[in-house]
């Protein structure tokens, strides 16, 4: 199969949108990052975005719409949906709803509810409304990859596994939407995003983050969304975030570095632009500054991506506080890692001290 890389021109969007309602998949930006979409309403055609991706079937896909009423006949919508869909659609955040059975199974995992979101790039929008369908779409990544946030990392993916991709430009926000449960009494954060939890508690007083948001699933635990299973935004090289007090991290980075490098391994740090300095020695590789995390999420997958690029063997990287959108980057860098997380002062006394 050839794959096109086309400019989003309205013949091009016209073509792409021919494409989904022929049960065929089609890579498109949105705000967050690119996304893989197929007709949210055949089940054969969501079936070959998993092949695409070698994607787990039991990990669950979004459906985007490009206005409510196509949600008509497909879920009921929850109460309190009103208010956020009001509030943020269009925008980067997905809300669980309950189904119908209109709704194909390998959408939802079989579960009962199905994450929707509406985006706000214009390019999706337009392929949405020019598709006339619901449109499935996860990440334009093979499976576990860095979520791609350019054409051209879709490209890297998906050469000649799907026909078309728009190229609409870097994505504006650069990690995945903010996946909301609304089914409990207080609702609850399955994945963060651009919509922060402070954001959603102005409008629905308290809201939870889920406990696997910052560490694996427990055992028997359902996947309820995208993105809560297995390791994902990896580069090949192996990364180990580092906590701890500043100077005491930026100590412990230059060890582990000297180590790894000393055994014969291709090594690198990721630090925040006031770090790079500091650890200049110790390929640095620029996450932004550590004053403006909105600035890290947008750079991360880009930057992660570069490390293969460059044959990084083993990657240390700083943390963020866990809060605002910096939740959502460690979320992401910490499923990147594994959730595995070495303390500084662990490492400066000579004790991997592994959590």
């Amino acid at each position: 199969m050839q794959t096109e890389l086309l400019t989003p021109t309205g013949e091009h969007i016209a073509q792409a949108a021919a494409l989904i309602r022929d049960g065929q998949l089609v890579a498109f930006p949105t705000e967050t990052v690119y996304g893989l979409g197929a007709n949210a309403l055949d089940a054969d055609a969501v079936r070959a975005i998993f092949a695409a991706k070698g994607r787990p079937a039991d990990n669950p896909l979004i459906m985007h719409i490009c206005d409510p009423a196509q949600l008509d006949g497909l879920v009921t919508v929850p109460g309190r949906a009103r208010a956020l869909m009001d509030a943020f659609w269009p925008g980067p955040l997905t809300i669980l709803m309950p189904r119908t059975d209109r709704v194909p199974d390998v959408v939802t995992a079989g579960l009962s509810t199905v994450a929707v979101r509406f985006p706000s790039h214009p390019v999706a929008r337009a392929l949405l409304v020019e598709s006339r369908v619901p449109v499935a779409a996860p990440s334009a990544n093979r499976s576990g990859r860095p979520s791609p946030t350019t054409a051209a990392h879709v490209l890297e993916d998906m050469d000649g596994r799907i026909p078309m991709i728009l190229d609409g430009g870097p994505c504006e926000v650069g990690l995945e939407s903010t996946v909301l449960d609304l089914s409990g009494d207080v609702p609850c954060i399955l994945r963060p995003g651009g919509v922060t939890k402070g954001m959603l508690e102005e409008l629905l007083g308290p809201v939870e983050v889920a406990p696997s948001v910052l560490k694996p699933l427990a055992e028997g635990e359902v996947a309820r969304s995208p993105g809560m299973r297995y390791r994902h935004y990896a580069p090949k090289g192996s990364i180990t975030l580092v906590s701890g007090a500043e100077e005491d991290v930026l100590r412990a980075m230059r060890r582990l570095w000297q180590d790894a490098s000393r055994g014969g391994q291709r090594a690198c740090v990721l630090c925040f632009r006031e770090h790079t300095d500091a650890l200049r020695d110790c390929r640095p590789h620029d996450l932004g500054s550590m004053r403006d995390p909105s600035e890290t999420a947008e750079r991360l997958f880009d930057t992660l991506r570069r490390l293969d690029a460059e044959g990084m063997d083993v990657i240390y990287s700083e943390v963020l506080p866990a809060e605002g959108i910096g939740l959502a980057v460690m979320n992401r860098l910490g499923r990147a890692a594994s959730f595995r997380t070495v303390r500084a002062a662990d490492v400066l006394s000579d004790n991997s001290g592994s959590v």
